[in-house]
């Protein structure tokens, strides 16, 4: 292909390992106790609702992606739903920002645990220290091409994936099925709140959206990778919740919010329990990164080449691709050290949720009779975004107010520097042919 991507180098077990990998490694580890703040002890539930709003989601992405597959995929969408406008250019850019902000989430929880394992404070400086060499790391696999990420990614899934089942498992036979996470009050805004962050737990499917010209016989298996990951994930997830619910009571779930289930592990599984939820959680962050990076930085590179975005070289070597790579790691690498992981969490919710809203509204209006889409599915998932967004923000607003006014001064920054760029140089419908 003339624009360097290498057709049918992902397969389906690849591309599915690469969605359960990002999903759970930023899910599980950093996100669990969070959801139980919000939730309380109902957050177990977070995580169903939380699939249930990403199934709808999840509905326009495989309908656009099985019509046109591409390695820019949600540019590809926003571009086809709205042309080469503001808009679209600018919810790209936050879809963008949304997996980069995950990918620091992933590295500061790497840091985290990497620092509970030889005893040390989770809010040592040495905990994005960490965060940063692993995104170094990372960038380096993925300097190796995209085939040894998908054969990475498979390995690193299937030992994720049956780890931290068989965690689940082990924690709630150890506790006797006991839940022990049952005080504690829980207002329906909350729960509705907790539901922001158990999306973000799932939002992974889109690096599959992202890397569909990579993957065999796309029209077809972009959509079922999608699904088998939800699917997965919802199991693995409700299983750990109730293991964690099942050994600690809800203020040290809240309490360990950063390493939870470093902590539920110690009192259900004993100290060597401990150690190996550590040693999961390492590879389950570390595959998720490198996930991530690959696909991130494979959209930036597409965004640049539909001329929706600015691009420069900074008198770097190499292509398109290998610098919008080292942007993404530069980036990812900054957040990790000026963002503790509730507010790192808190702005990939903003941006993901706004940018979400942005594609269902585009592809309803303009799209869904070409790909022979269900309307209210659509709709559906509008309104289930726009309401817990609602709850999310009201909630932050109370606690951390200046993380939802830094949310939306960032996305006003996103669309003022589209805006300008675009009117300086208009991008044209046949920029970019995303077959």
């Amino acid at each position: 292909m003339a624009n360097g991507y290498k057709e049918n180098s992902i397969t389906l077990p690849g591309s599915v390992a690469m969605g359960t990998g990002v999903m759970i490694g930023a899910g599980i580890f950093a996100l669990t106790g969070q959801i139980a703040e919000l939730a309380g002890p109902l957050f177990p539930l977070s995580f169903v609702a939380g699939a249930i709003v990403t199934a709808f989601s999840a509905y326009t992405y495989i309908k656009m992606s099985n019509a046109f597959p591409s390695a820019g995929g949600i540019g590809m969408i926003l571009k086809k739903a709205y042309g080469p406008t503001t808009i679209a250019a600018g919810a790209a850019l936050l879809m963008a920002l949304s997996m980069v902000i995950a990918e620091s989430l992933v590295a500061r929880t790497f840091g985290t645990y990497t620092i509970r394992a030889f005893g040390g404070d989770p809010d040592s400086f040495l905990v994005p220290i960490i965060g940063v060499a692993l995104i170094v790391v990372a960038y380096l696999v993925n300097v190796s091409g995209s085939r040894s990420v998908g054969l990475l990614s498979i390995v690193m899934a299937v030992i994720k994936v049956g780890g931290i089942a068989l965690f689940g498992v082990a924690g709630l036979w150890a506790s006797g099925i006991n839940f022990a996470a049952t005080s504690g009050d829980t207002g329906a805004t909350g729960f509705v709140a907790s539901v922001a962050l158990s999306i973000l737990a799932f939002k992974g499917f889109t690096t599959i959206t992202n890397s569909g010209a990579e993957v065999t016989d796309p029209h077809r298996n972009v959509g079922r990778a999608i699904v088998l990951s939800i699917a997965i994930c919802v199991v693995v997830y409700l299983l750990v919740a109730f293991a964690v619910g099942s050994s600690l009571p809800i203020d040290r779930i809240v309490a360990a919010k950063d390493y939870a289930l470093a902590e539920a592990a110690q009192p259900a599984l004993g100290q060597t329990g401990f150690y190996l939820t550590v040693a999961l959680a390492l590879v389950a962050t570390a595959s998720g990164l490198i996930a991530s990076i690959f696909a991130v930085s494979r959209m930036l590179a597409m965004l640049t080449e539909m001329k929706m975005i600015s691009h420069s070289h900074l008198g770097m070597p190499g292509t398109v691709k290998d610098h919008t790579l080292v942007y993404t790691v530069v980036i990812a690498g900054f957040l990790t050290v000026f963002f503790d992981l509730s507010r790192i969490a808190s702005l990939g919710a903003f941006f993901y949720l706004v940018m979400d809203m942005i594609i269902h509204a585009g592809v309803y209006r303009n799209l869904r009779q070409e790909i022979g889409a269900r309307g209210w599915v659509m709709v559906t998932a509008i309104v289930l975004d726009a309401v817990v967004l609602t709850a999310f923000a009201s909630i932050k607003w109370q606690s951390d107010p200046l993380i939802v006014i830094l949310g939306i001064i960032g996305m006003t920054l996103v669309f003022a520097f589209v805006g300008v760029f675009l009117a300086r140089n208009p991008a044209s419908e046949g920029d970019h042919n995303p077959h």
